[in-house]
C-alpha cells in the first residue's frame, strides 16, 4: 500500500509539473502573440467575467490534500456499503462516467424512492459557493454527510457507517495512513474529509473556452464567439460567471416569468426553506455550466432534456427576452465549448467485508 501510494504521489507530481511547464510555455507564447493586453475586445471582456479552471485542485480549509487521503476518498466514493442496502454509492447519483450525474430526472434512492430534485454534477463542485440546489451545505464535506443519513437516499446512520468501516481491517489501515497520529482515525468526520479530498480533484480544465481565455483566439469558432458575445450582452453573466460559470449565487427561478408547473414544481419552494427569507422563495443556486452538454436533464426538476430548449427557457423566463433561433444556436454552440478534460479515474478494488460487518438492510 505504501509503495503504491508513493508511486501515485510521484506520478501526480510528475503530471502536475508537466502541466505547469506546458501552461508556462502556452502563456509565454500567448504573450508573444497578443502582447501584454489583447487585440480581441471579446477576449478582454470575457476575462472580466470568467476565469479558466486551474490545472490543479484548490487547497481546502482545514483539510490538507494528501495522496493517501485522496485514494481513500476515491474508495469511499465508490463504496456502496456506506448505504444501509449495500446498493447505493456516491457514484450512483454522481456517475463519473456520465458527466458526474445520473442522467435521470431525479435520483433514485433507498427502496426505489424517487428524490425531489435533479442530481447536480460533482465535477468542479469544489468551486461552488455551497452545495445542493438550495445551498444548505457550505462545503463538500458537509454535503457528503447528508445523503448517507437521508432516508430517501442511502438510509444509513453515522454510527452504523463507522461500525462498517471499522469491521474491515483494510479500511482501518487506510484511515490510519490518511489521518496519522489521530487516536481514533476511523470516524464519520474523517470519512467525509476523505470524500471531500477526492471530490476536490474532480476538476475539468482544458476546455476550449479556457484556451480562449488564456489567449488563443483560434480556440473558438465564429459561431461560438457570437454565442459568447450574446451570453455576455444578454446578461446571462448575472448568474453564470467566474471560474464555474455559475455556482456562486442564488436567484429566483423564473425571475421574469414563472415556467410551467412541470419545469418549476410549485411545491418546491427552494432556498426559503433554509433561510426563511421570503425573498428566497423559489430561489436556487445557479448551476455551473461547465460540461453542460454532458449533464442533461436540466434544471432542479430535471424536466428539460434538450440544451437548446433550456436556453430558450432561460431567455424567456429568466431574462424576459425572446431569443431567435440563430441566437439560441449560437449560445448553445458556445456552451459546448465549456466541456473540459475529464480526469482519468480507475475504479478501485474494494476490500471484502468480515463476519462482524453489519449486513445489508433488506427490510425495504
Amino acid at each position: 500500500m505504501k509503495i503504491r501510494l508513493q508511486r501515485l504521489f510521484l506520478n501526480h507530481r510528475i503530471e502536475s509539473t508537466k502541466r505547469i511547464i506546458a501552461g508556462v510555455i502556452f502563456a509565454f507564447a500567448a504573450f508573444l502573440v497578443t502582447g501584454a493586453g489583447s487585440n480581441d475586445p471579446l477576449m478582454d471582456k470575457s476575462r472580466h467575467w470568467f476565469k479558466p479552471i486551474p490545472e490543479n485542485p484548490p487547497e481546502l480549509i482545514d483539510n490538507p490534500l494528501t495522496p493517501e487521503k485522496i485514494e481513500l476518498g476515491k474508495m469511499l466514493f465508490f463504496e456502496p456499503r456506506l448505504s444501509s442496502s449495500w446498493w447505493i454509492s456516491c457514484n450512483s447519483c454522481h456517475n463519473l462516467g456520465l458527466g458526474g450525474v445520473d442522467q435521470i430526472e431525479t435520483a433514485i434512492g433507498h427502496g426505489w424512492q424517487k428524490g425531489p430534485r435533479n442530481s447536480p454534477t460533482v465535477y468542479n463542485a469544489v468551486f461552488n459557493i455551497s452545495q445542493f440546489w438550495d445551498g444548505r451545505a457550505k462545503s463538500l464535506q458537509d454535503q457528503a454527510k447528508g445523503p448517507m443519513m437521508a432516508g430517501i437516499e442511502m438510509n444509513n446512520q453515522p454510527s452504523r457507517v463507522v461500525q462498517t468501516l471499522k469491521s474491515i481491517p483494510q479500511y482501518v489501515k487506510y484511515f490510519k495512513a490518511s489521518f496519522p497520529g489521530e487516536p481514533d482515525p476511523v470516524s464519520f468526520d474523517n470519512l467525509t474529509k476523505a470524500l471531500e479530498a477526492f471530490e476536490a480533484t474532480l476538476i475539468t480544465p482544458g476546455a476550449r473556452f479556457d484556451l480562449y481565455l488564456k489567449g488563443d483566439p483560434t480556440a473558438l469558432t465564429e459561431e461560438e464567439k457570437r454565442g459568447l458575445a450574446l451570453f455576455i450582452s444578454k446578461d446571462c453573466v448575472k448568474c453564470h460567471k467566474g471560474v464555474n460559470l455559475g455556482g456562486g449565487s442564488y436567484h429566483r427561478f423564473g425571475a421574469e416569468k414563472s415556467p410551467n408547473a412541470e419545469i418549476m414544481p410549485r411545491q418546491d419552494k427552494g432556498r426559503i426553506v433554509i433561510t426563511r427569507n421570503r425573498l428566497d422563495e423559489y430561489a436556487f443556486k445557479s448551476p455551473t455550466l461547465r460540461n453542460i452538454e454532458l449533464t442533461a436533464p436540466y434544471f432542479h426538476s430535471g424536466k428539460v432534456w434538450d440544451l437548446k430548449e433550456a436556453v430558450r427557457i432561460m431567455g424567456t423566463h429568466q431574462l424576459g427576452i425572446k431569443l431567435n433561433e440563430r441566437d439560441v444556436d449560437d449560445i448553445t454552440s458556445f456552451l459546448k465549448t465549456l466541456t473540459g478534460r475529464m480526469p482519468t479515474i480507475s475504479i478501485p478494488q474494494l476490500p471484502l467485508h468480515r463476519p462482524e460487518t453489519p449486513l445489508p438492510d433488506s427490510s425495504n
